[in-house]
């Protein structure tokens, strides 16, 4: 069996069986691996540890059930959790909310929203009571609120600008003077969340390749998971997605654009000089 098989076969095995919450030596077993060496194989190929790829599985079946408004401790159970509280702590963990929250769409969330302009172009900013939640460029204010309302379904949306907004206009105006500190309240798998604590950690005026950014994530292996979870940067600018180059030294994509992300390297690298 090649090592793409054996991969393969555990993740049919975890498909199939996450309700079991199967163990790591079970899912090893199915690639005929040592738990050890599975554990390592496994999280080169799929970018996180097969503990966490169950508790994918088990949110992705929790949220169905929870769409199907199903109570909160029968979607518990029937995903093989022990109970409504580690349902509970895996939610806040990947969905920045609750399962109640979720089971109604967010609707008992606020969202103040409002737009801005910065010297890269029109931008809409979000954010609940724990932080900002959403920072986009602005191709037209529908389409952006359109893209927010996909991230949070059923929030309830509030065009209103907060302190925190008027922080983001601050940073986009280099004023660092302000002593209060921004907060952000993302939502992702914790693989996402740690490519996204690396994008923090690159000082203005440096790059980064894929394969320096999976490493400074602790999975150098994982250079593909590594683009996607930048793709998925909720946050433009203040999570600096556009630090990021190929190994080749070409720019790549981003999100917002190509264009976009040459003249933000552009300017920072002049600050930088400056």
């Amino acid at each position: 069996m090649t090592d793409y098989q054996r991969i393969a076969a555990a993740l049919a095995y975890a498909g199939t069986h996450f309700q079991t919450q199967p163990s790591l030596e079970e899912m090893a077993a199915q690639a005929h691996w040592s738990p050890f060496h599975f554990q390592r194989k496994f999280q080169e190929w799929a970018g996180v540890t097969p503990k966490k790829f169950l508790q994918f599985l088990s949110l992705e079946h929790a949220k169905q059930r929870l769409r199907q408004q199903a109570p909160v401790a029968e979607a518990a159970y029937s995903t093989g959790l022990s109970g409504t509280g580690r349902l509970h702590d895996l939610f806040v963990a990947l969905e920045a909310m609750t399962p109640g929250e979720y089971r109604h769409g967010g609707a008992e969330l606020r969202i103040d929203y409002s737009f801005g302009d910065s010297g890269f172009g029109r931008y809409l900013v979000a954010s609940t009571a724990k932080g900002i939640c959403w920072l986009a460029f602005a191709q037209s204010e529908e389409a952006a609120l359109l893209e927010l309302r996909q991230q949070w379904p059923n929030a309830t949306l509030v065009a209103a600008a907060t302190a925190s907004h008027a922080q983001v206009a601050r940073f986009f105006a280099r004023d660092f003077t302000s002593a209060d500190r921004l907060h952000l309240h993302l939502k992702g798998t914790p693989f996402q969340l740690k490519i996204w604590a690396a994008l923090l950690r690159i000082p203005e005026g440096e790059l980064r390749t894929y394969a320096q950014l999976a490493a400074a994530a602790d999975n150098g292996a994982a250079v593909r998971a590594a683009g996607t979870a930048i793709g998925a940067n909720p946050v433009a600018y203040l999570i600096p997605c556009h630090r990021v180059i190929r190994g080749t030294g070409e720019l790549g994509q981003y999100r917002w654009g190509a264009p976009r992300k040459a003249a933000l390297l552009g300017w920072e690298a002049a600050q930088v000089i400056i």
